[in-house]
């Protein structure tokens, strides 16, 4: 079931993409696009969740609510979740997509490496998965696998002359683009708030680009070229729309904006 709904098209995906460009790595950039293209309606009730989560910090009701309950949790996570009622939000509404991408990213490591059939039994599996209507594995085997410095079917790191190591650029491009994705959609808080959502939200902000650049560091870099692209496009993507909150990463900026409102509130 899996292999039929989920590797089987993004290998012929990927392949037919493949065979127009004859480059692997140009093809899982273009793969990416189209990725994030599909589910740009995630993208947009993500933005809607995020901005429903600004909307309620700001609500009066809440602000009151965590004064009246600052000191009974139990109290305060009631009133919050009647509030999340009342306004229509969902909590777990800027966390979804990055939930629904998990099976996008096993699926996709999983097509790379059997696209990349380096045995003659690979090369049997993968044409059981190919469409022959679409693909003709005789005409695009063995795949152009190198972009750049890099092996697509293996880790990537950058060999420099004089050291004995390699250096994992792509796997810190990734930390680095995935904290900046989900700082800059997060939603911004107030001084003092005590928000199950907002701490999920800055848990996941820490955790998620570590996780994410591990699994870049130890899997194919083809993957890991994905992740790079897929978090580029998605920052862009929440500019174009005007709802990018640069002053997450931006501290000194941050820091003013909270000033401001204590002084204001003051």
């Amino acid at each position: 079931m899996w292999d039929t709904l989920i590797i089987s098209p993004f290998i012929n995906v990927l392949l037919f993409i493949y065979q127009l460009v004859g480059n692997f790595g140009v093809a899982i950039m273009l793969f990416t696009i189209l990725i994030r293209l599909l589910t740009h309606p995630l993208t947009v009730q993500q933005i809607k969740g995020s901005t429903a989560m600004t909307k309620l910090n700001e609500d009066k009701r809440w602000q009151e609510a965590q004064k009246k309950y600052a000191n009974d949790k139990e109290k305060l996570a009631q009133e919050q979740m009647k509030l999340y009622k009342e306004l229509g939000v969902n909590p777990m509404a800027s966390c979804l997509p990055t939930l629904i991408q998990f099976p996008i990213i096993i699926g996709l490591y999983q097509a790379v490496i059997r696209a990349l059939a380096n045995t003659p039994i690979e090369l049997l599996n993968l044409t059981k998965l190919i469409s022959p209507a679409l693909l003709k594995v005789s005409e695009i085997v063995p795949l152009n696998n190198t972009f750049l410095w890099m092996d697509l079917g293996q880790p990537e790191r950058l060999l420099i002359p004089g050291l004995n190591f390699g250096i994992p650029v792509l796997a810190v491009i990734v930390v680095v683009t995935t904290y900046i994705q989900s700082k800059v959609l997060q939603p911004p808080t107030t001084p003092g708030q005590n928000d199950q959502a907002a701490m999920m939200s800055n848990m996941m902000s820490l955790y998620m680009p570590f996780l994410m650049g591990y699994l870049a560091l130890t899997l194919a870099s083809g993957l890991a070229l994905y992740f790079v692209v897929s978090n580029l496009i998605g920052i862009l993507q929440y500019a174009l729309m005007g709802k990018a909150n640069w002053k997450n990463i931006l501290p000194g900026q941050k820091a003013t904006a909270a000033a401001n409102q204590t002084k204001g509130r003051s």
